[in-house]
């Protein structure tokens, strides 16, 4: 059965890799991945380009475990001197657009769902997500259909970890703001230069230390990214533009940080969204304890994933290496696919069984 489910994944992955799917153009790995589903005598649901599906002997009076992850790419590296959607096997690895983040975390996590799918009396409900636009945070993917999910109690997300175990990872706010001058002639001591105001509100942001520290993912961080002004060098500029890159730690809220930053600069601040949040799990919960049980590490992670979207106790957990997703030639082992089966299959057979 296991080998069976291995071998059916890795045939799955390399059909994947073999198909653009694009941020919002998902719709063909949509269709593979509801047909692979349907032919192991699987119930789908399929919206736009999700496509979810519960186990056998569902039980609303049971809380349910959310598996998750996402079938969208990035656009090829431009280092790539491999065909992007070849999948070649050499050496133990299986390379393709797509094979690492998070192709290999999502055929592995479809595997395990199928293994308890037949099975009775599990303690708790599984749910199966695959879904789209993780790539870009985009509003049709995991968010569409979380809501119409049903109660859900804890969440897998299916992202490279080397199958350890995120119990914390960062959100992400972006703010978009302008501080406002007064136009004037550069020659004469007219206006009032909107960059000087801006470079004291940057200067702010780049100095300001949060109070409260994570214990799993360290201080706060808040990075100006972009920035612009002037339209002629004889013109003292009206307005200058920038933007702030924020990483929100799980102790606080994306409306809290939001309103310490409109407290202390000067310029109009308008956030792009509040909706990317930071995730966290308790380190006593039964999947931190059943994940470590059977060696994994446990660590804060700095980047977002859809994680950020679910409002319920989450880990991030997959095989392969994040080091290696968006790269040149991105690929990933095929033990590292058929080790992670196995350990997510005994990991959930701790809680469910």
């Amino acid at each position: 059965m296991l080998q069976t489910l291995q071998k059916d994944a890795i045939e799955l992955l390399k059909t994947l890799i073999k198909t653009e799917s694009f941020s919002k153009e998902e719709h063909n790995t949509a269709e593979i991945l509801n047909t692979f589903m349907v032919e192991r005598g699987v119930e789908t649901i399929r919206e736009k380009n999700n496509v979810w599906a519960f186990n056998k002997h569902f039980d609303k009076s049971k809380p349910t475990i959310l598996l998750n992850s996402h079938h969208d790419t990035v656009k090829p590296n431009p280092g790539y001197t491999n065909d992007p959607y070849d999948p070649i096997v050499k050496d133990g690895k299986l390379f393709g657009l797509g094979s690492n983040d998070a192709g290999g975390c999502l055929v592995s996590l479809i595997a395990t769902f199928l293994h308890f799918y037949t099975v009775e009396n599990l303690k708790y409900n599984f749910c199966i997500a695959a879904t789209a636009e993780e790539e870009i945070s985009g509003f049709d993917g995991l968010e569409l259909i979380y809501p119409k999910l049903g109660p859900i109690d804890f969440a897998i997300v299916g992202e490279p970890t080397l199958m350890d175990i995120a119990v914390a990872e960062k959100g992400l706010m972006v703010v978009d703001c302008v501080a406002v001058g007064k136009a004037g002639h550069a020659a004469r001591e007219e206006g009032e230069n909107a960059i000087y105001i801006a470079l004291k509100d940057i200067d702010w942001i780049r100095n300001y230390k949060f109070e409260r520290v994570s214990p799993h993912l360290g201080p706060m961080k808040m990075s100006v990214t972009i920035i612009n002004a002037g339209y002629q060098h004889n013109v003292v500029p009206e307005k200058c533009h920038f933007t702030i890159d924020v990483r929100i730690t799980e102790e606080y809220k994306n409306e809290e940080v939001l309103k310490i930053i409109e407290d202390n600069i000067q310029s109009v601040v308008n956030p792009r969204s509040v909706r990317l949040r930071p995730s966290f799990i308790d380190p006593d919960h039964a999947l931190v304890h059943a994940a470590v049980t059977h060696g994994a590490k446990t660590y804060g992670s700095p980047t977002t994933s859809d994680q950020a979207l679910i409002p319920v106790p989450s880990v991030k957990m997959g095989p392969g290496n994040s080091a290696r997703s968006h790269s040149a030639n991105e690929f990933v082992w095929l033990i590292e696919v058929e080790e992670g089966i196995e350990k997510y299959i005994k990991v959930l057979s701790e809680i469910v069984l």
